[in-house]
């Protein structure tokens, strides 16, 4: 079967709605409860790997990949997003990470060129087969892609009626993200719930962790 090309008009909208809504992104009390937990689940992956260059896909406004740039110094952290909303934030945040532009499924990198990738509460935005497959090919071999992601504790009854593999803002059960990284090449080295308070269980996301052989 060809591969699936980026869903664009859904992009184009995701987009849209980012750069404008970029400043409310930066909230304290959401960053704190909605964000953070998951971000800091993949700063301990990224330590425990030591990559010397990672990429945050789909970055935002750079908190996380500014975090690891600082807590865990690599040679050299990019930070990828398609909202110019977003990495105008983002380069005003920090001067040490490099910012570009492009999608998930199109990554601006040559083959190999990184050691470690990580994207943080964004996969559901994504066209999640061509991105996973995108990770694997701009990974070098031994890299690690760790990837945070809404996935429901129960299943989701319109995705088993629609029949269809990938739909905009898919949040993916642990066993299919398992069939995603594996289909794409990866061996899948860790996945587990995102450690939240009890309080905030409402988030409901997963950490799953792929190297690449």
């Amino acid at each position: 079967m060809a591969p699936q090309a980026p869903c664009r008009p859904f992009n184009e909208a995701v987009t849209r709605f980012w750069s404008f809504a970029a400043p409310a992104y930066d909230a304290q009390y959401l960053q704190r409860l909605v964000y953070q937990p998951a971000q800091d689940e993949l700063i301990a992956a990224l330590r425990a790997h030591a990559p010397a260059r990672v990429a945050d896909i789909a970055c935002g406004t750079g908190i996380l990949a500014d975090r690891i740039e600082r807590e865990l110094a690599p040679e050299a952290v990019y930070g990828v997003d398609m909202s110019q909303g977003m990495l105008a934030q983002a380069r005003e945040r920090s001067s040490r990470v490099q910012w570009l532009t492009g999608p998930a499924e199109q990554l601006p990198f040559e083959d190999g060129a990184l050691d470690a990738l990580v994207t943080s509460s964004a996969f559901h935005f994504f066209n999640q087969p061509a991105a996973v497959r995108e990770f694997h090919r701009v990974l070098a071999p031994g890299g690690m892609a760790a990837v945070t992601a809404m996935s429901p504790r129960l299943p989701d009854p319109l995705h088993r009626l629609s029949g269809l593999r990938w739909n905009p803002a898919k949040q993916p059960t642990p066993s299919e993200m398992r069939t995603l990284f594996t289909d794409a090449g990866f061996t899948v080295a860790d996945q587990h719930r995102v450690a939240r308070p009890a309080w905030t269980l409402i988030v409901s996301d997963l950490i799953t962790v792929g190297v690449k052989p």
